[in-house]
């Protein structure tokens, strides 16, 4: 440092340049040479914020009439697109379905993660392989878990031990809900988040709390599915939440021996309600033996090359398309 003080124009230019225009309010605290300046941190992972605060006080410090720099960090919270992927009962493959869509999603250029709020059957550790690994936590937050897929995932079912019954009554799910959203996730800006099946106390706090920007419903062929899956529709209608279409799954049984397909679950149902409910329909996901065990392995079909990801980069293509028709719009 030199005697001569600082240059408050010249450093101000500096600082732009030395955090990529995210510095502002640079002022003089005092005669020595103490300098005060904003970093606007938004959309940084968490671990890209230290090393851009670190060049930016190392920067300033070098020049002429600077000993100290105080970085303050700011960030706006960022709006998060929400995804919900929800059903009118269990047992149509909803979570199989949330965890290849995120990463077809994500193979699509979108920075996804992936939120598994169906608090008391958790079951995305088991599909993207992370029921081992335990979140961290930030400050207040969780700090989502990676995996191998690039989709960033927190989950009840990483929190509690394993087999472990949740009984939670619904505050206490709606708390959790409430952790697993509003954590620490960096650059993601979409979340693709597998509800719990019905229209219970999650859903309600889920569309009050972070209201989606669409709703993806997923129902098997059959009327009784269909009947739950309306429901579903419904509680989102009412609460103002778009319907980004229905996915009819289970969609035929493609036998692995002969390839002859057969339609246990019928065939048509989702497409023919979307039609008469004036809703998209995204596509059908067949019931094969390849994405069962893909899916119980730990490896979702989306991720890989094999024929069995495809109905699901089909689905992703059409919820990509309807998402960027709502922004440009």
């Amino acid at each position: 440092m030199t005697d001569e003080a600082p240059d408050l124009a010249r450093l101000t230019a500096t600082a732009a340049e030395l955090s990529e225009g995210r510095a502002s309010g640079l002022r003089r605290l005092d005669e020595a040479g103490t300098l005060a300046v904003v970093l606007d941190v938004t959309g940084l992972a968490p671990e890209a914020r230290r090393p851009l605060e670190d060049q930016l006080r190392a920067g300033l410090l070098a020049e002429a009439g600077v000993a100290e720099v105080r970085v303050a960090m700011t960030a706006e919270k960022k709006a998060l697109t929400v995804i919900a992927v929800g059903s009118g009962k269990g047992g149509v493959g909803k979570s199989t379905l949330a965890a290849n869509l995120a990463i077809a999603l994500q193979r699509r250029g979108v920075k996804v993660g992936l939120v598994d709020a169906d608090i008391y059957g958790p079951s995305l550790p088991k599909l993207l392989d992370s029921e081992s690994v335990k979140p961290e936590a930030r400050g207040s937050k969780l700090v989502p878990v990676p995996n191998a897929y690039g989709v960033p995932m927190l989950s009840t079912g990483q929190i509690a031990a394993p087999g472990q019954a949740i009984a939670w009554r619904g505050p206490m799910a709606g708390k959790a809900l409430e952790q697993l959203i509003d954590a620490s996730w960096g650059d993601i800006d979409t979340l693709v988040v597998d509800l719990p099946p019905g229209t219970g106390d999650v859903q309600l706090t889920m569309i009050q709390r972070h209201k989606p920007t669409g709703a993806v419903i997923v129902s098997t062929p059959q009327d009784l599915a269909l009947i739950d899956a309306t429901r579903a529709i419904s509680l989102f209608e009412q609460a103002d939440v778009p319907i980004i279409g229905l996915v009819e799954n289970m969609a035929g049984y493609v036998c692995p021996h002969c390839g002859g397909t057969s339609d246990p679950f019928g065939h048509g149902g989702a497409e023919a309600a979307a039609t008469a409910m004036g809703l998209d329909f995204l596509g059908r996901v067949p019931l094969m033996m390849g994405i069962r065990l893909a899916s119980d392995g730990g490896v979702p079909p989306a991720a890989g090359t094999d024929p069995a990801g495809e109905p699901f980069h089909a689905v992703a293509a059409r919820v990509a398309d309807w998402l960027g028709a709502r922004k440009a719009g």
